[in-house]
């Protein structure tokens, strides 16, 4: 289980790079859009300088990438370095494969669209991994480490200064367009953290407590906590079964239990975050 989660985890971080590259070169750079992190100060720098955006992606991640040694430790750092070096690496082969210099459509805000959902997707990605992007991606992680901030607003807060940039650099448009970027991309990817690590918490009424138990324990390798109940109308005494599980275990567990006792009385709710055994933290 623990290698399928590292391959997994492997698959994810790789994915989220490649999407991020494609939002950040094709969508992002053409149009001027700075919706912070590296990408944006880079796109600022390569306008005003002879240093492609793409070069200057490099540049300030290596040198960032020192930061989220120093705070976040050598496991998110190793994780942190290949990810960045991969975003940082696919970018660089996209400009010389695929060199534009023009955005590819003359609609702005479907191009901003694709920007900010393929950029927040990947990111999203990275940081269910427990990694970063690079850049000011590390910004963001060292100030939810330190404080109670979620991992939006931290980015929100590191990411403004340089979104607003692109009034001064490019023209209005493309700043007001930088800004609702950044303020989408700030929910967006709190949103698809919270959707992957969802998990679906149960309660089961019922009178076949051993063999639902058992099922969890030995199939689904969820723990379970078990409640001697009595209802009030019935006065018939039963068990009351919780337990948590992985969204895509949800269903297998429902139609499990419905198998084991169609008479039981189940509620099902989501929870954005469950930390312990099985799930995140351990």
């Amino acid at each position: 289980m623990k290698k399928q989660n590292q391959i997994l985890q492997f698959l994810s971080m790789n994915l989220g790079c490649v999407l991020i590259a494609v939002g950040v070169y094709f969508f992002k750079i053409p149009n001027g859009f700075t919706t912070g992190g590296v990408s944006g100060i880079g796109t600022l720098l390569g306008k005003i300088t002879p240093i492609s955006a793409a070069a200057w992606i490099w540049i300030l991640n290596i040198g960032l990438l020192l930061l989220g040694f120093l705070f976040l430790g050598k496991k998110t750092g190793i994780k942190t370095v290949y990810c960045s070096m991969l975003y940082s690496a696919l970018t660089y082969i996209f400009e010389k494969l695929s060199p534009i210099s023009a955005p590819l459509t003359n609609q702005p805000f479907l191009e901003l669209a694709y920007a900010i959902l393929l950029t927040s997707i990947g990111a999203a990605m990275i940081f269910s991994c427990n990694a970063s992007s690079g850049g000011t991606d590390i910004a963001a992680l060292i100030l939810k480490k330190f404080t109670k901030m979620n991992v939006g607003k931290a980015l929100l807060i590191v990411d403004f200064v340089v979104a607003a940039s692109a009034f001064v650099v490019f023209d209005i448009q493309t700043g007001l367009f930088s800004l609702l970027g950044l303020f989408a991309k700030a929910f967006i990817v709190d949103g698809v953290i919270e959707s992957f690590n969802a998990c679906k918490y149960f309660i089961v009424i019922t009178t076949k407590r051993e063999e639902i138990a058992t099922y969890i324990m030995q199939h689904l390798h969820h723990g379970v906590t078990v409640n001697s109940v009595v209802g009030e109308f019935t006065k018939e005494e039963k068990s009351m079964i919780h337990t948590v599980c992985k969204r895509m275990e949800a269903i297998k567990l429902r139609n499990r239990v419905r198998g084991i006792d169609p008479h039981s009385f189940i509620i099902i709710t989501t929870s954005s975050e469950i930390i312990g055994r099985g799930f995140l933290g351990v």
